[in-house]
């Protein structure tokens, strides 16, 4: 006998029980809601044998690895489904939109209406069929085996660089497949959602991580989707489409040439976006807004140097200096203040002192205190000049609540985030969430002195301020940017790596320090130098320009 630990009581079980029986003989749960459970801090499947004494926690679907299982499970079915029903049409999954993954075929296909209900169908059939997701862990030489039969050349790219003699496949019925993490134990777990005709292909849509049984109307992403869609096919015409042609790269040493030419890319972009602003006499008022660790700050420097060329001189305002005073903040349902909502700045004060800029008129600009919770004013006077235009960053600016009192025709709104378009394979894509908690971890370790740990603790939060305050307004943008650099994985690797490895499974952020471990260990590492001093990726790994 062994014992578990479950919600500070503790049980005696037969060595060998798996969780899930654990779970249906002892536990009073809704077993449909859990995808996984965690073993010391570490997400193990359903199916687990519990061989010694253990703590155990159960994972369910709000939480962000539930969710993540529950969506690697539905992505299999579906491709399941596909190879089944259209068994010539390869299916690629590429890039999350809100709530849902845009999947599209390798090969340009017309998706029908008529494909899309009996797909549905199919997957709905395998749903009910309960079909079991088994992990078989395989000498490298049989796994190869089986993706040449089922012609999965991605997989066995994949392959070429594992330094390990053994791989994972999971098979489900008579298809296999591999999927970065731990899966369901079975299909009958992924009950809902739905397919949708997009565009040149199909949305695979799922539940919110609050409400696990409602399947939410999409919300439009045509800007977003554009501009996935403008990087994927560069990266595609480049060769550097998934992890195996990027390591491809580096193997023959053309790692200066992929830099140069991703670095080129973010620079026609954004003298683009420079143009565009200059082009337009009356947008004087640039507002900046994006989700954590974009670049933001590199970004509006290096569009500041774009519109000097077009002769504009930019002139930045920090929302933070518009915070109301510390005891008018408002609060959240924990009872903290809530600095991220927009009624936490003083709209009114902003919207007054941008319209007398506008106006021609001097204002003296206010400077928030942080250790006193007030506003000051310490003689901070702004004149706008003819070539001067107001660049302004913040988590509000693409709301129009921000900046109610001017002119739409006065605003260029610009969304930025590190969007990104390389794939670990044609099935497991590469979320752009994690990119970007990739960076944070170091830029808060390197230039804040936090732990992985500290940064890995505070991203929920981050991610519930963005999708609340940021993404939905996205849309609003009148040009996106995408800081992502194909390479960047290889290159941060070497740097957040070692800051991973120290986080111990004592620890709840264990098996998230783990997952991004392993998910690095897919790159080959690259080194830094050649990368430019004003590169966006500098921001984080040091040696920049702006940063001196």
């Amino acid at each position: 006998m062994v014992s578990v630990k479950y919600d500070n009581l503790t049980y005696d079980v037969e060595e060998g029980t798996k969780v899930i029986d654990f779970m249906r003989q002892q536990l009073n749960v809704n077993e449909d809601e859990i995808m996984a459970c965690l073993v010391s801090n570490e997400v193990k499947s359903l199916d687990y044998k519990i061989d010694r004494d253990i703590t155990l926690g159960l994972v369910d679907y709000s939480s962000s690895n539930g969710s993540r299982i529950y969506v690697r499970g539905l992505t299999f079915i579906m491709l399941k489904a596909f190879e089944e029903v259209y068994p010539n049409i390869k299916i690629l999954v590429d890039y999350v939109l809100g709530h849902s993954i845009y999947c599209e075929p390798a090969i340009k296909t017309e998706i029908t209406e008529d494909m899309i209900e009996k797909v549905t169908e199919r997957m709905k059939e395998i749903v009910e069929e309960d079909l079991p997701f088994v992990k078989l862990v395989l000498p490298l030489d049989e796994a190869r085996k089986i993706y040449e039969k089922s012609h999965r050349q991605d997989k066995i790219d994949l392959m070429e660089n594992r330094m390990k003699s053994y791989v994972s496949v999971y098979s489900c019925g008579n298809t296999y497949n591999y999927f970065n993490g731990v899966m369901p134990i079975s299909t009958k777990y992924m009950k809902y959602f739905e397919l949708e005709k997009y565009e040149n292909g199909i949305l695979l849509v799922y539940p919110r991580r609050y409400s696990p049984t409602k399947i939410v109307e999409v919300r439009e992403t045509k800007k977003l989707y554009s501009t996935f869609q403008e990087y994927d096919k560069i990266h595609r015409v480049l060769g550097v489409s998934n992890v195996s042609e990027l390591n491809n790269w580096i193997k023959k040493g053309n790692v200066g040439e992929l830099i140069r030419i991703s670095e080129a890319l973010h620079e026609k972009k954004i003298a683009q976006i420079a143009d565009q602003i200059a082009e337009n006499p009356t947008k004087k008022i640039v507002l900046i807004a994006g989700p954590s660790s974009s670049g933001k700050t590199t970004f509006a420097q290096r569009l500041g140097i774009q519109l000097r060329v077009n002769g504009l001189r930019a002139v930045t305002i920090s929302m933070d200096n518009y915070f109301v005073n510390r005891e008018d903040t408002p609060r959240d349902e924990n009872g903290n203040y809530n600095f991220e909502c927009i009624e936490a700045i003083d709209t009114k004060l902003f919207n007054d002192q941008l319209n007398s800029l506008l106006n021609g008129e001097e204002v003296d600009l206010p400077l928030f205190d942080f250790e006193t919770g007030t506003r000051k004013y310490v003689g901070n006077k702004e004149k706008l000049e003819d070539d001067e235009i107001i660049v302004i960053e913040g988590i509000h600016g693409l709301n129009e609540n921000l900046t109610k009192e001017i002119p739409r025709s006065n605003k260029f709104k610009i969304y930025i985030s590190a969007l990104t378009t390389l794939n670990i394979d044609d099935c497991n894509r590469i979320s752009t969430s994690d990119s970007r908690l990739i960076r944070r971890i170091l830029r808060d370790y390197k230039y804040r002195g936090h732990s992985a740990i500290a940064s890995i603790k505070m991203w929920p939060s981050v991610r519930n301020g963005e999708e609340k305050y940021i993404f939905p307004y996205q849309e609003e943008a009148d040009v996106m940017f995408n800081s992502s650099l194909v390479y960047e994985q290889a290159v941060l690797k070497s740097y957040v790596e070692p800051i991973l490895a120290v986080v111990n499974n004592n620890n709840p952020e264990y098996a998230e320090a783990k997952r991004l471990y392993e998910f690095l260990g897919y790159f080959l590492p690259m080194e830094s130098e050649e990368i430019p001093i004003n590169s966006i990726i500098r921001e984080f790994i040091g040696g920049g320009c702006f940063y001196r």
